[in-house]
């Protein structure tokens, strides 16, 4: 079957294998690290923020300065994924040595946050080669489809990324809650998983931008400056959607642990996180068509809402079958959200400074998994068991900030996408951006 071994076969086949491992070493080595540094190497819930916001600020300040900046004058795409894989491989080694050499927990806990943070720089470099790849390779209205294809394909990475790091945190049951970290096991495999994770790269050409891909030409420019209008205000409204959906990430695992509330083990840990996985893959499927019929902006909205649901069940559920629905809901809004939110940036976004303006989109997400946790997650937590209040509802709390920061993201987002866009949108634009509600003969 000849077209199984056609040219986009095997670009597809060469990303897909690249995420299907990322999310790999991703769901083996982060789902638990914040269990460790609380439970195991003593850190305030703060703290244990720390571990994701030090790092994501300087994946995005080198994206946005560096990374991005050279991707766009020398068209560099696959060679920065290449050596900020193998870069971040060598600097996973090496902050687990260096974390073995203090005696004192709390400095091993900060060896750790700070050498991730060293390594981030050079993960920055995959990160935004990365994300102009994808639009170097396929047109505004494939966009969308790919990245739900690729989002459920990482799942099925973190699905087995997730279930074998729950083997190797307590050493298949052997040892002890945090073995896997404090001995190196995880270290190890995340390390050795980058290493291989470049393997499929060699299937991939280098890239570089495409102008007659772009929806919004330089040499118009009234349209120019629109789309950067716009661009500007998507940016803040997904900024506070991530910042509200992802600011209780770092520290969801600590509640699901609570002696006091549902005192999960790792190994049901690594479950209720594969519930959303496996949301992830069958959204991940589904979304090529939802904003084929409805659009990007419409699907980031619905994908929200979705996480506003998830948010609220994990405020308030009584018993564990309730947090396997939110979880289920929250794979569902994680796939719509990555896939609509990147094909409705990519549109807005010139293709000789896609890496610039992606370096700028991905902070929305990357600073929300930890700096939205160190500034309101994890303060209002601490605060509120410092004020006496029990820790299951000090955790609880901290979802119902979720909630409102989310909706505010919401309804900037509704204005833009229903009032702002409509006026000046006209013909492949419009459906590109709103769907196409008629099919055309």
């Amino acid at each position: 079957m000849p077209h199984l071994f056609s040219l986009s076969s095997r670009r597809f086949f060469g990303v897909s294998s690249f995420q299907i491992l990322a999310m790999f070493r991703r769901g083996m080595f982060y789902a638990y690290l914040s269990v460790y540094l609380r439970y195991f190497l003593n850190l305030s819930v703060t703290e244990t923020t720390l571990f994701a916001t030090l790092p994501m600020l300087a994946n995005i300040i080198f994206q946005a300065t560096l990374w991005g900046r050279l991707s766009d004058r020398y068209q560099l795409r696959r060679t920065l994924i290449f050596w900020g894989e193998i870069l971040g491989g060598v600097g996973t080694l090496a902050v687990w040595f260096v974390h073995t050499l203090p005696e004192n927990h709390r400095t091993m806990a900060y060896v750790i946050i700070f050498g991730l943070t060293i390594v981030e720089i050079f993960w920055s470099m995959s990160n935004i080669g990365w994300s102009a790849l994808i639009s170097d390779l396929y047109p505004p209205e494939k966009r969308g489809a790919v990245q739900g294809k690729l989002t459920s394909a990482g799942a099925i990475g973190r699905i087995a990324g997730v279930w074998i790091g729950g083997l190797l945190y307590d050493g298949l049951g052997r040892y002890y809650e945090g073995w896997g970290f404090e001995h190196g096991a995880l270290f190890f495999v995340a390390a050795g998983v980058m290493f291989v994770s470049t393997i499929p790269l060699l299937a991939l050409p280098e890239g570089g931008a495409t102008p007659a891909g772009e929806t919004y030409p330089t040499t118009d420019p009234a349209a120019y400056s629109r789309s950067a209008h716009w661009f500007g205000i998507f940016l803040i409204a997904m900024a506070l959607i991530n910042f509200g959906r992802n600011s209780v990430v770092i520290i969801q695992a600590q509640y699901l642990f609570l002696d006091s509330g549902f005192a999960v083990t790792s190994r049901t840990l690594s479950t209720i996180v594969n519930t959303e996985s496996i949301a992830m893959i069958l959204s991940g499927l589904a979304v090529g068509g939802i904003v084929l019929r409805i659009g990007n902006g419409p699907s980031v909205l619905l994908g929200t809402l979705m996480g506003v649901a998830y948010l609220l069940i994990f405020a308030t559920a009584s018993n564990l079958s309730l947090i396997y629905v939110g979880s289920f809901l929250k794979g569902c809004a994680e796939s719509i959200i990555v896939a609509s939110s990147y094909a409705f940036a990519s549109v807005l976004i010139p293709a000789a400074q896609r890496g610039r303006r992606f370096g700028l989109f991905n902070a929305t997400f990357f600073l929300s998994w930890g700096l939205a946790g160190t500034l309101v997650a994890g303060p209002l937590v601490d605060v509120l068991l410092h004020l006496g209040y029990a820790a299951e509802t000090a955790y609880r709390w901290s979802y119902i900030a979720a909630v409102l920061i989310t909706l505010a993201g919401f309804a900037l987002l509704v204005v833009l996408v229903f009032l702002m866009m409509p006026r000046n949108n006209h013909s492949a634009k419009h459906e590109t951006l709103f769907g196409r509600h008629r099919p055309r003969h």
